[in-house]
């Protein structure tokens, strides 16, 4: 059986005013439900609060680990992470979803 090998995530969440606390707080709820759900890997998340350099606008970076390719989409039909993200969604001006991979250094000219 071929081993599943995980997607890293970069997110940025962009707040509408005034509902930053609240945006916040979800986020750092859905890794837990996510983890309880099998669907990310063992690995914590990391989250910044982020600053536009010109403009001063907040938002949120999170970086974690889907467990694979698939999670992502049992995520969008499991209720526990639906219970979050629905909520979620109003509180979001504008949300960039990025898949990353590491270069390693020795390569980058």
């Amino acid at each position: 059986m071929p081993q599943s090998v995980p997607v890293t995530m970069l997110v940025s969440y962009y707040p509408k005013k005034g509902k930053e606390k609240k945006l916040l707080a979800l986020i750092k709820k859905q890794w837990p439900v996510l983890h309880r759900a099998g669907l990310v890997s063992k690995i914590q998340p990391q989250i910044w609060r982020a600053s536009n350099k010109r403009s001063n606008r907040l938002f949120f970076v999170e970086m974690f680990q889907w467990k694979d390719a698939r999670a992502s989409d049992i995520a969008h039909r499991t209720p526990e992470v639906m219970a979050i993200w629905g909520p979620m969604e109003p509180l979001l001006e504008n949300l960039q979803l990025s898949r990353i991979e590491s270069i390693p250094l020795a390569s980058v000219r």
